[in-house]
C-alpha cells in the first residue's frame, strides 16, 4: 500500500474517532525523512492516548511496525513514527506552540473532516 493511502486511512480513522481539525500534509518533496505528516488535535489527555493507541493498531493492520512512540498524554503531544507517514497529535495548546501547518506550508495539505 502505498503511503498516500496509509496516511488517509490513518486520518479518516482519527476523524472517526472525533479529533478536530485533521490534516494530511505532504511533505514527500520536500523531506528525506517522510512522506506525510498527518496531524490532529485531541480534546483531552485521556483522548490524546486512545488516539495514539488506535494509530499504532491501524499500522500494524498495514504490516507497519512504528519506529518510535514519542511524548505522552500529559505533554500534550503524542508523535507516532511509521517510518513514511508520521503522526502528530497535539493538544490545542500545543498544536497552537509548534504550528507544523506553517513551518510546512510550501506543502500540500489536505484538512479531512
Amino acid at each position: 500500500m502505498e503511503s498516500k493511502e496509509i496516511a488517509q486511512a490513518i486520518a479518516e480513522l482519527m476523524s472517526r474517532k472525533k479529533a478536530k481539525d485533521v490534516v494530511m500534509i505532504d511533505i514527500a518533496e520536500k523531506s528525506s525523512f517522510a512522506d506525510y505528516f498527518v496531524i490532529a488535535t485531541g480534546t483531552s489527555d485521556r483522548q490524546l492516548g486512545a488516539l495514539a493507541d488506535d494509530v499504532e493498531d491501524k499500522f500494524a493492520e498495514f504490516g507497519i511496525e512504528p519506529k518510535s512512540k514519542d511524548g505522552r498524554p500529559d505533554t500534550g503531544w503524542i508523535l507516532v513514527d511509521g517510518g513514511d507517514v508520521i503522526v502528530n497529535i497535539f493538544t490545542n495548546e500545543t498544536r497552537d506552540k509548534y504550528t507544523l501547518e506553517k513551518i510546512w506550508s510550501d506543502c500540500e495539505s489536505i484538512l479531512v473532516d
